[in-house]
């Protein structure tokens, strides 16, 4: 399920900080988010999961960059000054990065689950 956020996600974090006006308070605001963004997209294109496409980054250093990521959204507020608009925005997306992050359920061992006979998941 994550594969298939990851792409759209990309774009939004590349096309959102226009749309809203992001920079009133510190331009960083928008390129933060754009550069975010590209990054995200071309980690997307490397990592080894069934949208990748040159699967050359585990998924698991993929989920550990999503979570960095989303530290770095919830602190960005503090540490360049941003203010309304610009704050909640990369609030609200580092805090649902890290919720995603949290609640991911691994892809391996779902598979693995689903291919052990009933007596063997206990």
């Amino acid at each position: 399920m994550h594969a298939y956020l990851d792409y759209p996600v990309a774009v939004a974090l590349m096309t959102l900080p226009f749309v809203f006006g992001l920079g009133s308070s510190n331009i960083l605001a928008l390129q933060l988010s754009v550069a975010a963004g590209i990054a995200a997209f071309v980690l997307t294109l490397l990592t080894d999961h069934k949208l990748g496409v040159y699967k050359i980054i585990p998924f698991k250093v993929h989920l550990i960059v999503d979570a960095i990521v989303g530290i770095v959204f919830v602190a960005a507020p503090f540490v360049f000054s941003f203010k309304s608009i610009d704050a909640n925005y990369y609030w609200i997306l580092g805090a649902t990065v890290l919720t995603v992050v949290i609640l991911h359920k691994p892809e391996v061992a779902i598979s693995n689950a689903q291919n052990k006979r009933p007596e063997e998941n206990f």
